[in-house]
């Protein structure tokens, strides 16, 4: 009889303790039974670190109990979900809708004539004082006043909208028909 066979007799011989100590710790006997079987896996993947002549008993049992711990630690990062309750519960809304009607607003910014979508930009969505964007442009103060105010409406009237904050309570099929 070779080494391998002889391991494998010992190794079974242990079986009915594994099992023992398993149930001890998980009090089931399903989850005994797939413990030791979990445990049998790791220690024949792993014959060649046994070292003969050390005790058998206190590797395979150390096995056991460190895959009972791993298996501890994951089950506190799960959820027992099995009618699926809690998975429904996990829901993200839906971001498309922002998606389109940024497309809509960047379809309609480029309908703008570039003197308008420039002021507009500087002083909506770069936040510049009108002062600024005035300075920026080399034209008068009242003339990027003038212009912002200009492109506010058109854009408005492109989207459809009463008011900015129609803009972004677009409808989907709204915005993309803007």
């Amino acid at each position: 009889m070779n080494s391998d066979d002889e391991w494998r007799e010992d190794v079974v011989a242990m079986i009915p303790a594994l099992r023992a100590f398993a149930w001890s710790l998980s009090h089931n006997g399903s989850d005994a039974d797939d413990l030791v079987q979990d445990t049998l896996i790791k220690a024949w993947s792993n014959r060649e670190k046994f070292e003969p002549g050390t005790n058998l008993r206190a590797w395979l049992f150390t096995i056991l109990r460190n895959t009972y711990y791993t298996q501890v630690i994951r089950r506190r990062r799960e959820v027992r979900d099995e009618t699926g309750e809690y998975a429904n519960s996990m829901r993200t809304p839906a971001t498309q809708d922002w998606s389109v009607a940024m497309r809509a607003l960047q379809t309609a910014l480029a309908q703008l004539p570039d003197e308008h979508r420039e002021a507009l930009v500087l002083v909506g969505a770069a936040g510049l004082s009108y002062e600024e964007a005035a300075e920026i442009c080399g034209c008068a103060l009242g003339t990027i006043k003038s212009r912002v105010n200009r492109a506010r409406a058109r854009l408005l009237k492109i989207m459809d909208a009463e008011d900015a904050s129609d803009v972004m309570a677009l409808e989907p099929a709204e915005a993309t028909r803007a």
